[in-house]
């Protein structure tokens, strides 16, 4: 019976945070939506309730961003869910957020860099704290200037990409290509 008091008190916050105009993050939820491209998985998930991260949802979260090269998965920065999810709430889709990159270990990394020249080395992907992604039906550009005005990390703008998206971590603030 308590976790239906629970799911009863959350559905009351986000509707309060509705009816004044706030995003449910700024009410204490954190909720995401999301497609793993490289490995097909989907999930839909509250991290966050009452302002307090949920043990289990974030480890199932540090999972789905694993390294699925190597199948191994690390603690992910739970900032970048934040980040990611007032991202996408502010884009205004219900589309499910493509993630082209979570967690690198270092081996992928390097792999990855011998490849490319935009893949740098010390990556924050590395340590758990960046994601790549992007939104279908919403402009990359359109993605990255939200991005932009959170000053919460590093922006990264891949528009001539295969299959085009930004990056965001929660290091230090920055955006390639500039501005």
């Amino acid at each position: 019976m308590p976790h239906l008091r629970r799911g009863r008190a959350c559905a009351a916050v986000m509707i309060v945070a509705c009816l004044f105009g706030q995003p449910a993050s700024a009410a204490g939820i954190g909720e995401l939506n999301l497609h793993n491209v490289n490995t097909g998985e989907t999930l839909r998930i509250v991290y966050k309730r009452d302002g307090a991260y949920v043990p289990d949802a974030l480890a199932r979260l540090d999972w789905f961003f694993r390294d699925w090269r190597q199948g191994r998965s690390t603690k992910m920065d739970p900032r970048l869910y934040d980040l990611l999810s007032s991202i996408h709430a502010e884009s205004g889709s219900s589309q499910p957020a493509r993630v082209h990159s979570g967690y690198r270990s270092r081996n992928t990394n390097d792999l990855l860099r011998s490849r490319s020249s935009g893949v740098a080395k010390e990556s924050q992907h590395i340590r758990g704290k960046a994601i790549d992604f992007h939104i279908p039906g919403v402009p990359v550009k359109q993605l990255r200037e939200i991005a932009l005005k959170h000053q919460s990390g590093g922006v990264g703008y891949y528009p001539s990409s295969r299959s085009p998206f930004i990056h965001i971590d929660v290091a230090a603030v920055r955006a390639w290509p500039r501005p």
